[in-house]
């Protein structure tokens, strides 16, 4: 049997590691040509030497110049793009009274920009071809409060807005567009995060795990490949009808 994503090109921002890796193994395991991007070459070539991906772009997501002319090669070598994954974000932690106007330009040029720069350099061409599926890692923080990282809320609000809003302005083109917005799951990142505060309190990970998914019922972190599976929904032919929405991921959270 052909593979349900055979002959699509499919962009991962963000897919060295964590959730865009897990994005990348599914998607290619599906039978799509994936092209990976971040700024780290090393993980991007190791998705490729995985078997996760057939092409990296070096590039930082809040560069449009940059992203523009990695989009224009991966073109040349696989042809337009089908899908977009925009995963690449990250957060920054502070009370709201130390938190800087720097620091949410940062959140909001790496978590919306980022995500708007990927969708311009692609979407034409899935405009003009009558088939597209855009899907933005938004996060539970974009659809609840949370303390001490409003910089991150506001831009991760941002980006459902700007889903909901590019939904309607392509609803009848054959572009769908969407948001995942998975709780506290299980990267690198969050480790880093586990270990940092850990160093700092004294307390177990165990403890500062459980601290972080005292609100998910189902009391764990998510699996990256649990993102994955509903971003390949979201990618498919069958969730032509599915644009607009804020799908969560997140263990009954919200």
């Amino acid at each position: 049997m052909m593979a349900a994503l055979s002959g699509r090109h499919a962009l991962v921002t963000g897919g060295g590691r964590g959730i865009g890796r897990a994005v990348a193994e599914a998607l290619s395991a599906d039978g799509a040509s994936v092209t990976v991007l971040g700024r780290s070459r090393e993980a991007l070539d190791e998705a490729v030497a995985a078997g996760h991906a057939r092409g990296v772009i070096v590039a930082d997501v809040t560069d449009p110049a940059a992203i523009a002319a990695g989009v224009k090669e991966a073109v040349s070598a696989r042809g337009p793009f089908d899908i977009l994954v925009a995963n690449a974000g990250g957060v920054a932690t502070a009370p709201f009274a130390k938190t800087g106007p720097d620091q949410f330009q940062r959140m909001f040029d790496l978590n919306v920009m980022g995500i708007i720069h990927c969708a311009q350099a692609v979407m034409g061409d899935m405009v003009a071809r009558k088939f597209g599926r855009i899907v933005a890692v938004a996060s539970t923080a974009g659809l609840k409060g949370y303390p001490y990282v409003s910089a991150y809320c506001t831009a991760k609000h941002a980006v459902v807005g700007l889903v909901r809003s590019l939904a309607i302005e392509t609803a009848k083109t054959g572009v769908t567009v969407n948001a995942i917005c998975p709780g506290y799951t299980d990267t690198d990142l969050v480790r880093e995060s586990v270990a940092s505060v850990s160093k700092k309190t004294g307390k177990s990970d165990d403890e500062i795990i459980a601290q972080y998914v005292k609100d998910m019922p189902i009391a764990r972190l998510i699996k990256p490949q649990e993102v994955a599976a509903a971003v390949l929904y979201l990618c498919s032919a069958d969730a032509a009808a599915v644009t607009g929405t804020a799908m969560t991921v997140a263990g009954g959270e919200i």
